[in-house]
This record gives C-alpha cells, structure tokens and sequence, in this order.
C-alpha cells in the first residue's frame, strides 16, 4: 500500500513526463508544408478543400477542485474543464488546450486558447490563399459556436436555407466529424474520462494532456479501429451563435458557391441533403 499523497505524486510526475517527451513529437506545429498535406487529406476523405483542421471543444467533468468558487461550474450544474481541439482528418490532435473554465461560454474558450490566440494574430503559418477561381484561404472548420472569420468556417444558421447553403452545411459537417471521431476514439481509449475525473485539478489536467498525446502516438504508429470506438461520454458543450465577421461571411459564400459549381461538387451531395 502507499498513501495518497505518494500516489498523487505518482501520477503528476508521470503524467507530466509524458506529455513534456510526446508532445513535441507528436503534436509539433505545422509548417506551410504540413499544412497542405493535411488540407490534401480532408479534401480527399471529406469533400472539403482547403481545410487544415477541424476544430472542437469538450467538457471533461471533474470533482469540483478546492477553492475555485464557481469557474469551473457549467450550465449543467457540474464541474467541468475544457479541452479546445483542433483535430487532422487522420484523427489526430494537432492543438490541444486543457484546462479552461468550464463556467466559460463556448467563444471565450476558443478565443483565450493557444490556437484561438495564434490564429487571431496570423500565427500559424498557413499557405496563402490557393490560385483557383475564386481564390479562397485555408480555413479551419467548426460549429456554430465559433465566430465566423477569414480563416474559420462554420455552419449557416439552420433557418430558411436556400440548397446552395445546405450543401455547404453538409460538407463542412462531414469534415468537422474528423474532430468529433478524434473526441470519440480518445475516450473510448483512455476509459477514465468516461467518469468525473477524481484528482487534484493540477494532475487532472494533467493526466488529460498525457491521454491526447498518447492518443497521437498510438495512431501514428499503430492506428485504431476507430468504427468500434464512436460513442463516448464527454458532453459537448452547448452551442450559442456568435457573430462573425463580414469577410468571413464572403469566404463561406464563396465555399459554398463553389460547392455547387462542376469543379466543386460530389455526386451524391444532394441526395444526401435530401434524405
């Protein structure tokens, strides 16, 4: 037997040393050329071009942590932290950001995250915009929570849509299902996030950093059956809109014009929005 403390101690140290040796190797920044090759993957498994990640976040319930008043205390009257993903179409995480307040609404959990900052400030380095008519950026995909911008597309507001609307909808959804699968094979995999997490908030973090780093090193080298894995028990956190702006409104009209054109669309596409 060993006491409680030793067993803290254990798992912090441990936790600690797997993300510090994995993270950089696993989950490395992308240059322009990386970029693109993970733009070229969603293209070719998800129908969306020019997209070089798929973004979410999720609510991980913990034991609500000493001394935090009411920050991590969610709308769904429990203790939670956020993990804000970015996700390839390959399943792996790109950017993680553990650790943010559960009390947070979905748009200032994005904006006070590391990609949330390094995309505002042209940080990333993504290619420049592609040399078809029309040019259009690299664009991250997400829900209706996030604010709409040059480089971060999401879904019109469900009301009313015209056909060319709905396509696009329904391509920037299969696509933004890459970081939800992500979500889903995490979970399923390292089993302790399918209950309130009952440690320290430090170590919880903790120990959910390790989770994502061991995740990308698994498929990178071994892969996963991710159809068997689709059901987990982290809860989404609630979507409200958030206005966007009017340059981002052009992109997505101009991704969603060009969804319909002959070079741009998928022969199923509108079966597919009609069933």
């Amino acid at each position: 037997m060993i006491g409680k403390s030793t067993a803290s101690n254990i798992i912090q140290e441990t936790c600690c040393a797997i993300w510090d040796v994995l993270h950089s190797v696993v989950m490395s920044k992308p240059n322009k050329e990386e970029w693109l090759k993970i733009a070229q993957t969603f293209d070719k498994t998800c129908n969306f071009p020019n997209c070089v990640g798929a973004l979410d976040r999720e609510h991980i319930r913990v034991i609500k942590p000493k001394r935090s008043g009411s920050r991590f205390f969610n709308y769904k009257k429990f203790f939670w932290v956020v993990i804000c993903a970015v996700s390839d179409a390959n399943y792996c995480f790109r950017y993680t950001d553990v650790g943010l307040y559960g009390s947070s609404s979905d748009s200032a959990v994005f904006a006070h995250s590391e990609i949330g900052q390094m995309l505002n400030h042209d940080a990333l380095d993504l290619p420049g915009n592609t040399t078809t008519d029309p040019a259009m950026p690299f664009v991250f995909v997400g829900d209706e929570a996030f604010a709409l911008g040059e480089h971060l597309m999401r879904p019109y507001l469900s009301c009313g849509l015209c056909l060319e609307r709905r396509v696009f909808n329904y391509r920037l959804t299969r696509a933004r299902r890459a970081v939800e699968c992500a979500f889903d094979i995490l979970s399923n995999k390292w089993r302790f996030l399918h209950s309130p997490i009952n440690l320290k908030l430090e170590n919880a973090i903790s120990a959910v950093k390790a989770a994502c780093a061991l995740h990308n090193f698994v498929r990178q080298r071994g892969g996963i059956n991710f159809e068997d894995l689709l059901v987990h028990s982290m809860e989404s956190t609630y979507c409200t809109g958030v206005r966007g702006n009017t340059h981002g409104a052009t992109i997505r009209d101009k991704f969603a014009a060009y969804f319909m054109s002959p070079e741009g669309e998928v022969p199923w596409q509108l079966q597919a929005i009609q069933s």
